[in-house]
């Protein structure tokens, strides 16, 4: 099931084709693309009912502060949550009967145990199969995320790109760069969306509720085009080493590969809940 922003870079819908073609039709296994909108245009759009992204404040008051991550409940949480329970045979607002779940599949790896949460949500259950896998370079029960791409490697998936938004404010520098060198229209776009929400969403303006501040896509709350994303983070450092075990598996490693946005473990480290268990 993949629960599709609208604002994805064309690699990850690219990949999700192949993976459909390839993989999931000759195994007879359906792939479901939910949605509940574009989350660019709904934002820039006044008439429209917008789930706000955690955007970098500055405040007119000279402080700082960000506003509130509602975009992966609404744009990745709900549509999947409407989609399951079409599945299961109780669409909203049917409640879903005592005992009947769905069992969702998570990709979190050893790496980041502490991202595997519940979904909280009665009718889904989650399951995260990569901690139990056996054949880690280090010997350990659970593969690493280290160990994944090298499986993926292994069996023709190299590129496998991580799903996230492109103007999403979560990345970190090296996201940043690699958008800017690697895909100019997609940088651009980012460069542009940045630039249309200094005054924050369109909605809340349009109905006298305007932001107190001015708002942006980089944490150094300066435009994304004049951002210091070419300075390379302790963060960054720190992800570029690998253990001895890493190194006798994969000596070619490519290492600091920037983090990806799924359902229920946005990058921000934060759990995320459904609010209803509608």
């Amino acid at each position: 099931m993949f629960a599709d922003t609208g604002w994805e870079p064309r690699a990850v819908y690219a990949h999700l084709d192949r993976l459909e073609r390839e993989v999931l039709i000759p195994a007879g296994i359906p792939l479901y693309r939910v949605s509940v909108g574009n989350i660019r245009d709904d934002a820039l759009n006044p008439a429209h009912r917008f789930a706000s992204m955690p955007l970098f404040i500055k405040k007119q008051d000279g402080g700082d502060g960000m506003t509130r991550r509602q975009c992966t409940s609404e744009y990745k949480l709900k549509p999947i949550k409407r989609q399951v329970r079409q599945l299961l045979g109780y669409p909203h607002p049917i409640p879903v009967p005592r005992g009947l779940y769905a069992e969702q599949w998570i990709g979190i790896s050893r790496d980041e145990f502490g991202r595997a949460k519940d979904s909280g949500i009665n009718y889904l259950r989650s399951a995260f199969p990569l901690l139990d896998l056996q054949g880690g370079a280090d010997g350990r029960e659970g593969w690493t995320r280290d160990d994944c791409t090298r499986y993926l490697r292994a069996n023709g998936w190299a590129t496998t790109p991580k799903s996230a938004c492109i103007g999403c404010p979560f990345h970190g520098n090296a996201q940043w760069r690699a958008l800017r060198e690697g895909n100019p229209e997609e940088w651009a776009d980012a460069v542009d969306f940045d630039h249309a929400i200094r005054p924050g969403n369109a909605r809340g303006n349009a109905n006298g509720k305007p932001l107190l501040g001015e708002a942006y896509l980089h944490r150094s709350r300066k435009p994304l085009d004049q951002a210091p994303i070419d300075r390379v983070t302790a963060h960054e450092w720190g992800q570029q080493q690998t253990d001895v075990f890493g190194q006798i598996a994969d000596v070619e490693l490519e290492a600091g590969d920037p983090d990806g946005c799924s359902p229920w473990s946005c990058r921000s480290g934060q759990p995320v809940i459904g609010e209803e268990a509608a």
